[in-house]
């Protein structure tokens, strides 16, 4: 099954899915300048070597540079060849708006860059002693997904299924697409443990990224929501104005006059007027 769109309309421009998007294919259209063998340097120097990782001594004797830590970022930003390069574009651009559009710009890239790094050192730890780059931005993409699935459980997404040799569009709920996925990924990074030769893929970034996706979220959730919380108009306490006493000449008995108010809220004797909010 191949995501192909969700039924989910944002309300804002996605920029920093754009320029996640726009800084991923300007690396890969450099990479495809390269030779074979600066590309293969390239991928050792900026892509997770897990032994490099986790064995500095094993990494300076081989002549690695310093700096092992800073590719568990830089790897997000490198791919394999076209397929690879265009899934996880794909992938980022149909999940990444939404999830943007909810928890705001800062927020969203703080959850890309803390997945796809918990997606690396998920692999590195689990394949200490592989001398094999590992790269791409699927662990980070991973997270958004999680993501996707933790804000909105009940949306809907169109998947493009081949049946023989015809192509069918099926709209499916994303509770069953993504735990399908993350069970095949499971199921797969299982076999990559049992056989290390099973799939030049890292299966164990994905779940990961996509673990971390999920739990990141709540949290990234609340920061938003508190925000926003902070961010409503604060009531200003004005004199007591709301009623007055008048003079019931038919029977000489004191009455109260309520005055309504527009955009307050009258309690008590004290009436709370709420200035418009101006968002920038």
């Amino acid at each position: 099954m191949i995501p192909i769109r969700d039924h989910l309309h944002t309300r804002s421009a996605p920029w920093v899915t754009g320029s996640l998007i726009a800084l991923n294919t300007l690396v890969f259209l450099y990479q495809l300048g390269l030779p074979e063998w600066a590309l293969d340097q390239w991928y050792y120097l900026w892509g997770i070597v897990p032994r490099r990782l986790l064995n500095p001594d094993w990494a300076s004797w081989y002549g690695f540079p310093g700096g092992a830590t800073l590719t568990l970022f830089t790897s997000m930003f490198l791919h394999g060849g076209w397929f690879h390069f265009l899934v996880n574009m794909w992938s980022l651009y149909l999940f990444g708006d939404d999830v943007e559009d909810r928890l705001g710009s800062t927020r969203y890239l703080t959850l890309y860059l803390l997945s796809g790094l918990i997606a690396g050192l998920s692999h590195a730890l689990l394949f200490g002693d592989s001398t094999i780059p590992t790269i791409g931005a699927s662990g980070a993409i991973a997270g958004i997904m999680g993501a996707w699935l933790t804000l909105f459980p009940r949306a809907r997404i169109d998947v493009l299924v081949p049946l023989f040799i015809f192509l069918q569009i099926w709209t499916i709920p994303a509770a069953f697409y993504l735990p399908v996925w993350f069970l095949s990924q499971l199921l797969s990074g299982t076999l990559a443990l049992a056989a290390p030769g099973f799939s030049g893929v890292a299966f164990w970034a994905h779940i990961g990224g996509l673990v971390a996706g999920m739990f990141l979220t709540p949290w990234l959730s609340q920061l938003a929501t508190d925000r926003v919380s902070q961010s409503m108009p604060k009531p200003e306490r004005v004199e007591p104005a709301h009623a007055r006493s008048a003079r019931d000449t038919s029977t000489g008995a004191a009455r109260r006059v309520r005055v309504v108010f527009p955009d307050a809220i009258v309690q008590g004797e004290q009436v709370y007027v709420f200035r418009p909010l101006h968002q920038r």
